[in-house]
């Protein structure tokens, strides 16, 4: 569908870094070896996330937001065979983008959201539709 890249300060403590970037699919389109631990987890919209992480090592494989609750996957591109595949489509909540991190030009930046229809080509707004309905 699309790939986000969060720079909020509930994305930077989870993960450590600076941001997180993540792509979304439907959820019925994850394919995992073996069960995960599901955590909720604040979030800097205030609506909470639940957090699917590997129960061996505890690391975050992806989310689930209010918005689409269970329906749709915020995958972190860092858990990827090939995070190099899911550049990010867009920056949300660079209000408090690090100071030291540059933005690339020509890619769509957010102090906090943005209307999906607005931005989000027809070939990704239909899977999501169609997930959701």
């Amino acid at each position: 569908m699309i790939v986000h890249c969060c720079h909020c300060t509930w994305c930077q403590r989870e993960t450590g870094s600076a941001f997180a970037v993540n792509a979304m699919i439907e959820a019925d389109a994850l394919a995992v070896d073996g069960a995960v631990d599901h955590v909720m987890t604040p979030s800097e919209s205030g609506k909470g996330q639940e957090i699917a992480r590997c129960p061996k090592c505890c690391v975050a494989l992806w989310s689930h937001y209010a918005s689409a609750g269970r329906l749709i996957a915020f995958v972190r591109v860092g858990t990827l065979d090939d995070p190099s595949a899911a550049r990010p489509d867009i920056h949300i909540f660079t209000r408090s983008t690090q100071p030291w991190v540059v933005l690339p030009d020509g890619v769509p930046a957010f102090d906090i959201f943005y209307e999906r229809e607005q931005l989000w080509p027809p070939e990704a707004l239909a899977p999501r539709a169609a997930a959701l309905s």
